[in-house]
């Protein structure tokens, strides 16, 4: 898989900033967040349009909050703990309890009959190690986005996760931002529901590939 931006750190770190309040909103709509990109502008600008209801305020202050982790911690160790960190800055005060564990009862998925196995049933920490190892390190960030919604390892807030922890390995890298476009988040879930259901990736990485990754040449 060939890179489609060759970015520094620091310039990519950079874009990222300079694309934040794109970034949660895309994520948030993938999320199933309904906002639009002008009360997003508006929330990151401490006003309140009245618009937003003060769950997904919540739920924005958590993206929010997960980007300030990663930018400020592009360098640690991705490790399943990682993982749970995010998970925890990403739904805090959102009720949604176990909050930066793994999720103790089973969920069900909208537009399949396909079940994620339980936290308990499954090893994260052989599947982020073999993921690890893939050498080519676009094709390792879009499986490890690809991988963390599918696992389900939270109650909640998977696809936040999946997208931040995705975007700092993505962001250290240099290799541009993973993000949905959200008239093509239709699409999207046609080739996750198809992933879900097969675990078969290889579709939904090219997908990815060719719709949502953004960056900047040097």
């Amino acid at each position: 898989m060939e890179n489609k931006y060759n970015m520094s750190k620091v310039d990519n770190i950079f874009f990222a900033k300079r694309k934040l309040v794109d970034n949660i909103y895309k994520s948030a709509n993938l999320e199933g967040i309904a906002v639009t990109f002008a009360d997003t502008y508006s929330f990151m600008n401490n006003v309140n349009t009245g618009n937003i209801s003060i769950d997904d305020m919540l739920k924005l202050k958590g993206l929010k909050d997960g980007w300030e982790y990663i930018l400020n911690n592009i360098d640690v160790e991705l490790t399943i703990e990682y993982i749970k960190k995010i998970h925890f800055e990403v739904c805090k005060g959102q009720n949604i309890t176990p909050l930066g564990e793994f999720r103790d009862k089973g969920v069900g998925i909208t537009g399949t009959y396909w079940r994620p196995k339980l936290p308990s049933e499954c090893d994260y920490e052989s599947e982020l190690k073999e993921l690890l190892s893939i050498k080519n390190d676009l094709d390792r960030c879009i499986s490890i986005f690809c991988w963390i919604q599918r696992s389900q390892m939270f109650l909640d807030g998977n696809k936040r996760v999946a997208n931040l922890v995705s975007n700092k390995e993505m962001i250290r890298l240099g290799l541009g931002i993973i993000a949905v476009p959200v008239e093509k988040i239709g699409q999207y879930f046609t080739q996750l529901i198809k992933y879900y259901e097969t675990n078969d990736m290889n579709d939904i990485k090219l997908w990815i590939y060719n719709n949502c990754i953004d960056g900047i040449e040097n």
